[in-house]
């Protein structure tokens, strides 16, 4: 008679994951900590990936509401939380997958000027998912001097094919108007490396001032971020 294991028997939050990354991998998870800016169409997703993959501690930061517009592709914007704050969602939504995780919000707008509020010393690993150029350097920056790794989400608007993602440094990017002014400008403040995520699809023209926005782009955009951190978080462990 064949012998099977009841793996029901044994399943818990983070079994499935267990398998991939071993005992090890899930128990660094969950003492890693991960600070988060821009819980919108790529941050959701990535906070929502980081909450499922077991992550111990997780910042976020946002200042905005939920709005209408936010609906077509933001994974915590539903008409139930119209007109809430991002970072009171984003927690509710962490401790409803994972009650154990740690969340710490930052309902702000960050800036270079307000940026010193912000210990990056504290966490293991800094994910910028903000449109804001001035504060993507101002992140860049400030990762390097703490000696934390991060990763940065350029340009997700104004594009429909999800394939074109990539993974690199900042220097060998490509296509992404978002990524050419960031090149340049961390490349005038010495910043030696960044990895980022960037689409090498070309921008499709809306004829608005506004860019426009679909489910299946922001997303992917947001899962790939996550992944990579949960990867590097554990990649000195055997494969």
């Amino acid at each position: 008679m064949e012998c099977k294991t009841d793996f029901a028997a044994e399943e818990d939050l983070f079994s499935r994951t267990r398998m991939l990354l071993g005992v090890e991998g899930v128990e660094r998870l969950r003492r890693s900590a991960v600070l988060v800016f821009g819980v919108g169409g790529v941050g959701g997703y990535a906070v929502e990936a980081l909450a499922r993959s077991g992550v111990g501690r997780i910042g976020v930061v946002d200042s905005d509401d939920f709005s209408v517009s936010n609906l077509n592709r933001q994974i915590f914007a539903l008409h139930s939380t119209l007109g809430k704050k991002k970072v009171n969602v984003a927690e509710e939504r962490i401790l409803d997958i994972n009650p154990e995780c740690t969340v710490e919000k930052f309902d702000v707008f960050f800036l270079p000027e307000n940026s010193a509020d912000f210990d990056f010393s504290r966490y293991d690993y800094i994910v910028d998912c903000i449109d804001t150029v001035s504060a993507k350097i101002q992140i860049a920056l400030q990762a390097q001097e703490s000696g934390v790794r991060a990763i940065s989400s350029m340009g997700a608007g104004n594009k429909l094919d999800p394939t074109k993602f990539r993974v690199s440094d900042i220097y060998q990017t490509s296509v992404c108007p978002l990524a050419r002014v960031m090149r340049r400008e961390l490349k005038k403040r010495g910043v030696e490396k960044l990895k980022c995520v960037y689409s090498t699809e070309n921008s499709i023209k809306t004829g608005t001032d506004f860019p426009g926005s679909c489910a299946f782009v922001p997303s992917v955009a947001g899962l790939i971020l996550a992944s990579e951190v949960v990867r590097d978080l554990t990649e000195s462990l055997d494969s």
